[in-house]
């Protein structure tokens, strides 16, 4: 996908997929892979900085690490996560936040929350940036929330969240990721709206899919959500070859003459 035209005509059920990244080295790998599109999630506090939720994430953070995947990612549609608050400040400080993680090489941004962030989605578009919702479990509120919980269990709740992704839809958003929500809330919400959905733990009946690359790749091996599928064991995989390394220079075979100069 290159850019948000192909994207936001990809509503039919799985037609698409994206990964998060946060580095020059994976973005060159995905780049060759037939991922539609990349995340730069704040997430990158977590994955990459060891905090053990979102909202330590800044605005400079975010730009350092939307720049080194922009530097290694060609044709793929690229999108940077607002950090905690940053959406929240005033127009000027958000309109400035926009712009460096724009000019920082994204295509687009994401801002979490619903109808209360709408007039804000709603300038951003206005202002020729392409804005992703996201509404469910949204990691910025995890303190509200009250944890990492499946969201709109009541008809009460659920209705909330059907009503806010209209909202972010008339604000002018181009798609919107539903996180951790029953499943059958999200079929709802995919089948009422004209723009294509992204879920994570919001079940199969979505327009595409997301998750943390780190997390597909099984590189956390004490991470095991329900929701998470690992498609390979690269903690093992690594630690081992490490230890392989480390095993070949002990024992004075690494390097040899081939590898000497």
């Amino acid at each position: 996908m290159k850019n948000i035209q192909e994207i936001t005509k990809n509503k039919s059920k799985g037609s698409l997929s994206m990964v998060t990244c946060y580095d020059y080295s994976f973005a060159k790998i995905i780049a060759k892979t037939e991922i539609d599109m990349v995340l730069v999630g704040d997430s990158a506090a977590m994955v990459m900085h060891g905090y053990k939720n979102t909202i330590p994430a800044t605005i400079e953070m975010m730009r350092v690490h939307v720049n080194a995947v922009s530097n290694g990612l060609e044709g793929k549609f690229l999108i940077a996560d607002m950090p905690f608050l940053e959406h929240r400040k005033s127009k000027k400080k958000t309109m400035d936040s926009v712009d460096l993680l724009m000019k920082a090489g994204a295509n687009a941004i994401k801002i979490e929350g619903g109808s209360k962030h709408t007039k804000t989605i709603q300038y951003i578009v206005d202002s020729g940036v392409p804005v992703m919702g996201h509404l469910g479990l949204t990691p910025q509120s995890v303190h509200s929330l009250g944890g990492w919980k499946l969201q709109g269990r009541t008809n009460e709740k659920a209705k909330q969240i059907l009503d806010d992704a209209h909202k972010v839809q008339q604000a002018g958003a181009f798609s919107l990721v539903l996180e951790m929500i029953p499943a059958s809330l999200s079929t709802q919400i995919t089948k009422e709206l004209n723009i294509p959905t992204i879920g994570i733990g919001a079940g199969p009946e979505t327009s595409g899919q997301v998750l943390v690359l780190q997390d597909i790749l099984g590189m956390n091996n004490n991470f095991n959500p329900t929701f998470l599928r690992k498609y390979m064991d690269s903690f093992s995989l690594i630690k081992n070859c490490l230890n392989q390394f480390n095993q070949d220079v002990k024992k004075g075979d690494f390097p040899n003459e081939k590898e000497s100069f």
